[in-house]
């Protein structure tokens, strides 16, 4: 039997056609799309929004130590006129740690609801410091009587605050914690009214 013969012919051509056939496959990509020249090689273009998001934050991120510094300062500059409004307004959020929160703000609305003999300490101690350096017995006598009238008196307003305000903290607020409340109030009672800080937010009388 004779054997068959394949012409060379039809083997080349089947070779080159096998051989470009993957190429013929090959993803077709948009040569016309530009690539962020930032983008890593290997992974995809950033969009154009994350793309100026990274160029502002690398923009906004110091360079040298006297950039830096500067930036500390005006940041704090900028937190102390914050506190500096809020302890004219009462805002809560940027108000010292020492005076935030409901207990804090609950003390301080119950002594400046109130009349206090201690906000009237300074001065009827320079009144009183006046009238010892007198050279008088009798007027330096009244003197030293009336500092002791005004310290006995001072001390027992002071309990009686802070044994109505423990017990109105207790009422209003039984599961916050209300450590350093009262002393907290107390010393807000030595200071005038007009010079608290933070600023009183109810008037004399008012039921906080």
């Amino acid at each position: 039997m004779r054997p068959h013969h394949v012409p060379l012919g039809f083997v080349f051509r089947s070779r080159s056609k096998d051989e470009k056939a993957p190429a013929a496959k090959a993803p077709v990509t948009n040569s016309t799309q530009p690539r962020d020249p930032q983008a890593p090689k290997g992974r995809p273009t950033p969009k154009r929004s994350q793309a100026q998001t990274q160029r502002r934050s690398v923009a906004n991120t110091p360079t040298t130590r006297k950039e830096a510094s500067k930036r500390q300062r005006d940041e704090r500059r900028t937190a102390m006129e914050r506190q500096r409004q809020a302890l004219a307004s009462g805002d809560e959020r940027y108000l010292p740690a020492r005076d935030k929160g409901p207990v804090r703000k609950f003390a301080r609305d119950f002594v400046d609801s109130r009349f206090c003999i201690a906000e009237f300490f300074l001065p009827l101690a320079v009144i009183i410091l006046v009238m010892t350096m007198v050279r008088i017995s009798s007027l330096q006598n009244i003197a030293l009587l009336l500092w002791l009238i005004v310290i006995v008196l001072i001390v027992l307003d002071s309990v009686v605050t802070a044994f109505r305000l423990k017990k109105r903290l207790a009422e209003k607020f039984p599961n916050e914690p209300k450590k350093g409340a009262v002393a907290y109030a107390l010393m807000r009672t030595l200071q005038m009214r007009r010079l608290r800080l933070p600023k009183p937010q109810v008037k004399r009388g008012e039921r906080p």
